[in-house]
């Protein structure tokens, strides 16, 4: 047996008008705060953002400064904002919260979550590291201001992932002008990356590379070279590409003089 066409089609317009018919989220219809509170929990429970954003936002302008629900629909904005993938206004509304109520329960939330909000705005090194910067003050915040949060530890982790992304993009500009042969001005920048981020993989790649210009044809000196391997053997001294790139460079001390680099 078939269902008839005419009578799906009636049944789905009968279901949109039933749709039609349910009211709207309006936070204007509630002349109690406590109510719209729980309503746009509710919405945001749900995933309905838009909803959610606005019942959350009309509370914090409405919302006493020592009323208990203030920092909380702060919080509850800022998830809605995170929901929709709006991470400025996200890492805006976390640090209002940690700043104004820096005594409440989840002021160190905030604090870590305005870093992550900011850091999801920096999406790869070679972007502008500005929101990445931003990231890295809320983030140093949170592991000074809360040393026994729990979210102290992974503050600490994503400073150092920042640090790698930091490198990178230092790095990057540094190979860049590496493989056109360019080797004073990518030196400039490997020497930033060692200086700036020495607890990075790539400080080690920055002074490898290094190595290999010193060593090239091009730039020939042999010392600096000899001091940069030192350095590398010292902290690296089982790396096979530490080991390849220094080969042959033994101490100053143990071989013959060799021209060093002329001075500027």
């Amino acid at each position: 047996m078939t269902f008839p066409l005419r009578s799906f089609a009636l049944l789905l317009a009968a279901a949109l008008a039933l749709s039609a018919c349910r009211p709207a989220f309006s936070p204007r219809k509630f002349t109690d705060n406590a109510a719209l509170y729980r309503a746009s929990l509710e919405r945001l429970q749900k995933k309905k953002w838009d909803d959610a954003v606005a019942g959350f936002e009309k509370l914090t302008l409405e919302l006493q400064s020592r009323d208990t629900l203030l920092s909380r629909a702060h919080w509850y904005l800022a998830t809605a904002y995170v929901g929709r993938r709006e991470y400025l206004l996200a890492s805006q509304e976390y640090s209002k919260l940690a700043e104004n109520f820096a005594d409440d329960s989840l002021a160190d939330d905030a604090m870590f979550e305005s870093g992550r909000s900011y850091a999801r705005l920096w999406r790869r090194p070679s972007l502008d590291p500005q929101y990445g910067q931003l990231a890295q003050v809320q983030y140093r915040l949170t592991a000074t201001l809360y040393p026994d949060s729990p979210f102290r530890a992974k503050a600490e982790a994503e400073l150092k992932r920042l640090d790698e992304w930091f490198a990178s993009k230092d790095y990057e500009t540094g190979e860049s002008y590496f493989r056109r042969k360019a080797f004073d001005s990518g030196i400039i920048y490997f020497r930033d990356v060692v200086k700036n981020y020495p607890n990075t993989d790539r400080a080690r790649m920055a002074m490898i590379r290094m190595v290999q210009a010193f060593r090239s044809p091009q730039m020939n000196y042999r010392e600096d070279a000899r001091e940069v391997c030192a350095t590398l053997v010292t902290l690296y001294p089982t790396d096979p590409e530490v080991l390849k790139a220094c080969d042959g460079m033994k101490p100053a001390a143990d071989s013959a003089a060799t021209p060093a680099r002329p001075a500027p």
